[in-house]
């Protein structure tokens, strides 16, 4: 003869249902995070890195070969920052729900889930004018976007170290960012091939960014000229960058290199109950951060 469930154990009756309802939700949402990111797993509380500098070019061979040395670059340290929510469903509520409001709960905490991560990794964007510390401490103490990076080889910096403009975009912004990217330098001063292919934007500048990149003609006149611009660059309109008008040249490799998000505990979920009170709990955990360890991989237009 089967026993029936007591009112104390009705959770696990519905953990199995919340669970699903979660992990599908949550990987149906759309996430910019691995395309932007390197994702990388870490073991340890925080991760620490040093970037290591540029050689000088080959010298003509005269029967020995000339060592050359490095220098030390800036330290980069991403201290991991835990995250956490959850939600309950009362034993009445579970009885008597006639229009599954029960089962919107675990899908909106799936849902708060990627906005918070997703968040996350539009703020190197967001903050890209500030000396942001939330995640990571980058010894050069500059913002990611700055017209005054330095080196630690004592190189001269009067040139290719601006990665900022304050243009609005149009094609003729983009056109001075462009020659203003390829010039960036080394921490020896020496040019380096950074290939502008991607413009990060927030959905405001949909129509703009579009326009520059995909018009057939030069984009803003009634000339016959091509457009320069069309097929060089990835958009990508991101529902989280906040500023209406800032907006972002990348060259992908490069920040494919330098970008890293580290997660030290991925997404997890887990159920409780209080036997007392017939609630039954459910629990939503992750840690992790973010950091860059160069900012030759962007040029931000920071407008406002």
């Amino acid at each position: 003869m089967a026993v029936p469930h007591s009112k104390g154990n009705f959770g696990d009756l519905i953990d199995k249902r919340v669970t699903k309802l979660f992990t599908s939700r949550y990987k149906e949402l759309p996430d910019r995070i691995p395309g932007i990111y390197t994702v990388r797993k870490s073991n340890d509380a925080y991760e620490r890195s040093s970037s290591v500098g540029a050689l000088g070019d080959f010298s003509q061979f005269g029967g020995t070969v000339t060592y050359q040395s490095q220098n030390q670059g800036y330290d980069v340290t991403a201290t991991h920052v835990p995250f956490a929510s959850g939600i309950q469903i009362e034993r009445e509520l579970y009885d008597d729900d006639r229009h599954s409001v029960w089962e919107r709960r675990p899908v909106a905490l799936a849902d708060a889930a990627q906005r918070t991560r997703q968040k996350h990794g539009a703020r190197i964007y967001n903050n890209a004018a500030s000396n942001d510390t939330f995640f990571y401490v980058n010894s050069e103490s500059v913002a990611l976007v700055s017209d005054s990076h330095t080196t630690t080889s004592g190189a001269s910096t009067a040139n290719g170290f601006d990665n900022m403009t304050t243009s609005a975009l149009s094609a003729v912004a983009v056109a001075a960012a462009r020659i203003q990217f390829r010039g960036f330098r080394d921490d020896q001063g020496n040019r380096i091939s950074c290939i502008p292919d991607r413009l990060v934007i927030p959905v405001d500048l949909y129509e703009i960014a579009a326009e520059i990149a995909e018009s057939e003609g030069k984009v803003d006149t009634a000339n016959n000229n091509i457009n320069v611009h069309k097929g060089k660059y990835d958009v990508v309109d991101w529902e989280y960058l906040t500023d209406t008008n800032n907006w972002f040249m990348e060259d992908s490799s490069y920040r494919k290199m330098s970008l890293t998000w580290w997660d030290r505990i991925p997404l997890e979920f887990a159920m409780a109950e209080e036997l007392d009170t017939l609630i039954a709990k459910w629990r939503a955990y992750m840690r992790y951060s973010v950091e860059y360890n160069d900012w030759r991989w962007v040029l931000g237009g920071i407008v406002s």
